[in-house]
């Protein structure tokens, strides 16, 4: 039954399906955007208001309508539930965004309609409508050329912060976003605070050429909002740094037990290793963000490889001239044959 259906309607059903396990509804803008007929960068110029419309930049209207129809039977099949959404535009008026050039009426309905899963509760519902109706938040540029704002005609180097408002730029005084103060990425609570208590808040952010993409630089907020979030997050910070100390000890607690583990798991596997030295290998491959192999899932595990492994490379630095054959400029793979022998004889008598 499967393979009898056109592949269009396939893909459709199946992007349908991961969007509805992942956020709980579906939405037609997102079911382009993944069949590769909506290009991201040009839903993201639409949902600042740099463009009127999405007509002419998918593919043709026919298809459009044959992927929707397909995507609205498969949701009334699943028992979801229509729920028509508003799209504004992320721009200082809030204006609503239309799909088509004309604003058709059939053609907008059906891509305002989303569909919600059944098994939400009413209030979870009415959380996940009211977050997608949300207009996106105002976007202040970093610009990597010089400008000049639309309004003042003010000369605006790179760097320096720019609006864009129906593809102009403007400066922030033009732009009523002189009164607000920057405050940097890096502290998340801080941010989070200052943009909620702000009447007033912009995302800053800088194209990375490298990656080829736009990355987040800060907010701009007002700065009665900005000292709200700096004398919460002082309050804060005492019972932040006690329970940065609880999580430390408790995450030390957990590698004391492993590397005891790991030792024990040592001795039974060489039951003469001599003395301590099953604890101190234990401690050393075992050691957190160290990237050894008693940090990698089969070291956690105590896997017999793994267990061995560790204590290969310990005899290598150890009880070897390993590191003096490297320093001497041999090659690793070279010093590592010469010394091969060696390891298993110490090997074999701790066994």
């Amino acid at each position: 039954m499967e393979e009898q259906r056109p592949k269009v309607q396939r893909r459709v059903i199946a992007a349908a399906e991961a969007d509805l396990a992942r956020q709980k509804y579906v939405a037609p803008i997102d079911i382009l955007s993944q069949l590769g007929w909506l290009p991201a960068n040009f839903v993201d110029k639409w949902r600042t208001g740099r463009s009127a419309h999405l007509e002419g930049v998918a593919v043709d209207e026919a298809k459009v309508r044959t992927a929707l129809g397909y995507l609205r039977s498969w949701a009334e099949q699943q028992g979801l539930l229509a729920s028509e959404m508003p799209y504004l535009a992320g721009t200082r008026d809030r204006r609503p965004l239309r799909f088509t050039e004309n604003g058709e009426p059939e053609l907008e309905r059906i891509f305002h309609t989303h569909w919600v899963s059944p098994n939400l509760s009413e209030k979870r519902r009415e959380q996940l409508e009211a977050r997608q109706s949300k207009a996106p938040d105002l976007v202040v540029i970093s610009p990597v050329n010089d400008w000049t704002c639309r309004g003042c005609g003010v000369r605006g180097d790179a760097g320096e912060f720019m609006f864009l408002e129906d593809e102009a730029p403007h400066c922030l005084d033009c732009a009523d976003f002189g009164h607000l103060v920057f405050l940097p990425a890096g502290n998340a609570a801080m941010s989070r605070r200052a943009k909620s208590e702000s009447g007033l808040s912009a995302l800053v952010m800088a194209f990375n050429r490298r990656r080829k993409r736009y990355q987040r630089l800060g907010i701009l907020v007002e700065q009665a909002a900005l000292e709200s979030a700096e004398q919460k997050c002082l309050a804060d910070e005492d019972v932040r740094a006690l329970r940065r100390v609880r999580d430390a000890e408790r995450r030390a607690a957990g590698d004391v037990e492993f590397q005891a583990e790991m030792a024990e798991a040592i001795r039974k596997a060489f039951p003469r290793c001599p003395g301590e030295r099953p604890q101190r290998i234990a401690e050393h491959a075992a050691v957190r963000g160290s990237g050894r192999v008693g940090r990698s899932a089969a070291g956690r595990a105590l896997d017999d490889n793994a267990v061995r492994a560790a204590v290969v490379a310990s005899v290598r630095h150890l009880d070897t001239p390993y590191d003096e054959l490297l320093m001497s400029g041999v090659p690793r793979p070279v010093a590592r044959d010469r010394i091969r022998a060696e390891i298993d004889r110490v090997l074999d008598s701790w066994m």
